[in-house]
């Protein structure tokens, strides 16, 4: 039978169940890659599971995230991470070598392994033909154990490219063709898969920019085939090697198949507060400008700076216009300035930062009171820049570079210049010497801890009846961001009791207090939401927070997979409404009974949710597979190993 790309992998590292679309499957994983935003609690975790070393063929442990270091909390932590990694057989990648996603992709990504990574944007690495899923830290701790990772095997659905870009189009403005055309719902358990004509006109760091902002659709990732062009990007970077050409079948059948000419896109923008916004730019044109920021991990690649570089030289960043580059590695960093680039853009004006995450999430470069923003990055959720009031627009690096010479957005094709001629190197400039490998004596190693690092926290068994208050309700969208914040907040991530004091910050400043009150009267919090409810970031301290503060469930319209996959392993279970009208007349305050769950869903049997302040009761429904059913009615999966270890 004629196999799709996905299914090559995937039935390649099959580990349990069956490759059939919609069944929970288990996948080996190859490598995985952690943060330090996310990597200190997923190590916190690993150390509980008592192994001597990771089991993995590769994990890399990267700081990219808090590297600014404001407070000791941060450097603390990264010096955490560096005796872990040493100690336990993981790479440390340090501060000021990178992105992870970059720099993942530049020395360690391989065609047809897998690669699990505790970031949302971990599906980068598919423009390199790797299966790169992002999930929780708890996941990829398990993975690092050896344990299969598991997942719902994916429908896949072919993204046919016919055709080339036009000048001054790129493929960020491709990927935003695809948020426009499937929206940032209704896509869970899906795959993304490029082929056709039009992926041989992309070059790697081009493929790498689509699939990385796969992931604010809600597919579980996206992949390239890897071919000439992969061949070529590998040979550069001294990795030739670790080639191989991976194709779909020319029969595969796929569960939808989208066609899309390159030739017809236009510059897009995602305007306020969502990346699902999609306009063209040309609509926008002349909207004053306050602050551009060109970086991140889906446009930081020497490609894209190259261009930005380019189109700047010999000219000025607007004197209105804090122009701000964040590059993507110390690689990009080395290669501009060997070819006098950078030089180039400093003259030019802008804000050389750190080669980190930085203003993509929020802890550095927070725009002006009511900013406009243009920025190359992949998400614009409320407050995410660290000025609730700002309205930021996601754009290419050529309608970035566009509004720092102009001062207003401008469609980049109207500058009047001729459009840069960016060629990939033969060869990149190959320097691992921030890349540290573990120790050739672990036991030597001793664990440094600061004072902001505590144990994970354990959960209690699910309860017999959950007797809760609907401790905060929110609205269609609510992102990981919204539930617990980034940015500065994100120092205290290996210390829960102080992080949980910033949840849903953004939208109910006095959720915690009330949330303490209700907890420390004896009953259950609970968590009403509405459509795609966690979408946005991997950060599973959105589901370990709330597991601290007594939330045993939560119910919305719909869920996103990695939150989903976090809420069942702090023990809290996602619970679905099956109308519209249920969830509006449920109100904050409101308490419910949900009387015999353990029993309930042990047994597959349907859930009655009694709202005893109103007198109603409703169904709600629940898709847990008897793993998952193990999981959260023990409390979660660390209460889970905790018990097997016991018995």
């Amino acid at each position: 039978m004629a196999k799709t790309l996905t299914q090559k992998i995937l039935e390649k590292h099959l580990v349990l169940g069956e490759y059939k679309p919609g069944n929970e499957i288990g996948i080996r994983i190859d490598q995985t890659l952690t943060q330090d935003a996310t990597g200190t609690m997923a190590y916190l975790q690993f150390e509980a599971m008592g192994l001597d070393t990771v089991k993995s063929d590769l994990s890399v442990s990267y700081v990219d995230h808090n590297t600014i270091q404001i407070g000791f909390e941060n450097a603390d932590d990264h010096r955490y991470l560096l005796t872990v990694a040493a100690k336990y057989g993981i790479y440390y990648s340090r501060a000021g070598n990178g992105i992870c996603h970059q720099v993942h992709l530049e020395r360690f990504g391989k065609p047809g392994t897998t690669l699990l990574g505790s970031d949302s944007h971990t599906p980068t690495g598919g423009g390199i033909g790797q299966i790169a899923i992002g999930a929780g830290g708890l996941d990829v701790a398990l993975a690092m154990a050896g344990e299969p990772f598991y997942l719902t095997c994916p429908r896949v659905i072919k993204i046919n490219l016919t055709g080339k870009l036009q000048p001054w189009v790129s493929a960020k403005d491709v990927i935003l063709k695809i948020l426009e055309l499937f929206t940032t719902k209704g896509n869970v358990g899906c795959v993304f898969e490029y082929a056709g004509p039009g992926v041989k006109t992309l070059t790697v760091p081009e493929r790498a920019t689509i699939a990385n902002m796969g992931a604010e659709c809600g597919v579980t990732t996206s992949i390239f085939p890897s071919d000439e062009e992969a061949r070529k990007f590998l040979k550069a970077q001294a990795r030739e090697d670790d080639w191989q050409e991976l194709t779909a079948d020319p029969d595969a059948e796929y569960f939808k198949v989208v066609d899309l000419d390159l030739s017809e896109l236009v510059p897009l923008t995602a305007t306020p507060h969502s990346p699902g916004n999609i306009s063209p730019v040309k609509d926008l044109e002349g909207t004053e400008v306050n602050q551009v920021c060109v970086g991140s991990c889906t446009n930081s690649s020497f490609r894209d700076l190259m261009v930005v570089a380019e189109t700047l030289k010999g000219k000025h960043v607007h004197p209105h216009v804090s122009f701000v580059m964040a590059p993507g590695s110390k690689q990009v960093v080395d290669m501009l300035a060997r070819n006098g680039s950078l030089a180039d853009l400093i003259e030019s004006g802008i804000r050389l930062a750190e080669n980190a995450c930085g203003f993509c999430i929020g802890n550095s470069q927070s725009p002006q009171t009511n900013a406009v923003s243009l920025r190359t990055s992949n998400r614009n959720f409320l407050g995410r820049s660290g000025t609730k009031s700002a309205n930021v627009y996601l754009v290419s690096p050529e309608t970035a570079a566009a509004a720092a010479i102009t001062g207003t957005i401008t469609d980049p094709r109207d500058l009047g210049v001729p459009y840069p001629n960016v060629d990939m190197p033969e060869k990149f400039v190959i320097d691992d010497s921030m890349i540290l490998p573990p120790s050739d004596d672990p036991d030597s190693i001793e664990i440094y801890r600061g004072p902001n690092i505590g144990e994970p926290p354990s959960n209690n068994p699910m309860p017999q009846t959950i007797n809760g208050v609907v401790a905060i309700r929110v609205d269609d969208y609510t992102t990981t961001d919204h539930i617990i914040p980034a940015g500065s907040r994100m120092k205290y991530r290996s210390n829960v009791p102080k992080y949980s004091e910033f949840l849903f910050e953004v939208v109910d400043p006095d959720f915690y207090s009330r949330a303490k009150d209700i907890k420390e009267s004896g009953r259950q919090n609970i968590i009403v939401g509405g459509i795609s409810y966690g979408q946005g970031s991997s950060r599973e301290h959105a589901a370990l927070c709330p597991m601290y503060m007594g939330v045993r469930a939560v119910l919305a319209k719909s869920f996103e997979r990695i939150h989903t996959a976090n809420l069942i392993n702090f023990g809290i279970v996602p619970l679905t409404f099956k109308s519209e009208a249920d969830f509006d007349a449920i109100e904050q305050g409101d308490n419910l009974e949900i009387p015999n769950i353990r029993e309930k869903i042990a047994n597959g049997e349907t859930l009655v949710v009694k709202d005893t302040t109103k007198g109603t009761e409703f169904e709600v429904e629940y898709d847990l597979s008897d793993r998952a059913k193990e999981i959260v009615l023990a409390g979660g999966m660390l209460s889970l190993i905790k018990n097997k270890k016991s018995n």
